[in-house]
């Protein structure tokens, strides 16, 4: 199995899909425990979701699993929320503060999988950022994520539908910030937050450099959004689904405008 796909496009827009694998190594496999089996933190269906919403638009995707690595997570293991609930590089626990192993990983085995996964996969989003640069001048990361809307253990309360993160304004020039925000606050029935509690993980913050050309943008969608329910079998619904990828195209459609008329 490769550790990442792509899909190459002309678009300034570069999707990052690093939480929708479901694959695992067997060896792997064999050493979690039931409810680590169970994937539940998996960014259900968003590949999916995203699907088609922006011709050209160029998508890079894990196939493995969050648990086997974080491709979303600092390579060095620093936390991105301290003194907050998270979860690692290659997790202990699942969203719900729960063990996920019978067997952890030591540190040569992370760096292992470091090596076979997570490097890979930025490798091949930093090529691909740097080739619709070079196109366009500038490229746009948007980074795809999902989770349930309620998870005690990381926040409080309910999650709003859309959480927009950009460290702070940091990661993306503000008219980026600002035209994902408008769409987002005029879509009738969603809630929005931005910086919330997903400020952006280490893919936002590590290619959001504005002054080299490159933007970059988190989008985390509560589950409740397009999903059925959010608990097994995690059940795509399509009405739902389809009434939010409207919201989605539109989004990714203004972002594909400014980066190709040089507003971003």
């Amino acid at each position: 199995m490769t550790p990442v796909e792509i899909t190459r496009g002309d678009s300034p827009i570069v999707l990052g899909l690093p939480h929708t694998g479901t694959w695992l190594p067997e060896d792997i496999r064999a050493r979690l425990n039931d409810r680590g089996r169970g994937l539940d933190d998996t960014d259900w269906h968003i590949h999916r979701l995203y699907d088609g919403l922006l011709p050209g638009a160029t998508t890079v995707r894990a196939t493995f699993h969050r648990y086997v690595i974080d491709a979303n997570r600092d390579p060095s293991g620093v936390s991105l929320y301290p003194g907050q609930n998270t979860t690692g590089l290659v997790p202990l626990t699942d969203f719900d503060g729960e063990a996920i192993w019978t067997a952890p990983p030591d540190a040569d085995e992370i760096e292992a999988r470091r090596q076979a996964y997570h490097a890979p996969y930025h490798a091949a989003l930093e090529a691909e950022l740097d080739r619709v640069r070079a196109m366009h001048g500038v490229a746009i990361l948007y980074d795809c994520h999902s989770i349930r809307s309620r998870v005690p253990y990381l926040f409080d309360g309910t999650l709003p539908d859309f959480n927009i993160g950009t460290n702070l304004g940091t990661t993306c020039a503000t008219g980026i910030e600002q035209a994902v925000v408008a769409i987002c606050q005029a879509a009738e029935g969603y809630t929005t937050v931005v910086n919330g509690r997903f400020k952006g993980g280490w893919t936002t913050r590590h290619y959001g450099r504005t002054d080299d050309g490159r933007h970059a943008i988190q989008m985390e969608l509560a589950q409740t959004t397009y999903l059925e329910t959010e608990r097994a079998p995690w059940a795509y619904d399509t009405a739902k689904a389809e009434r939010l990828r409207a919201h989605l195209a539109e989004i990714l459609a203004q972002l594909d405008h400014m980066g190709r008329e040089g507003l971003a």
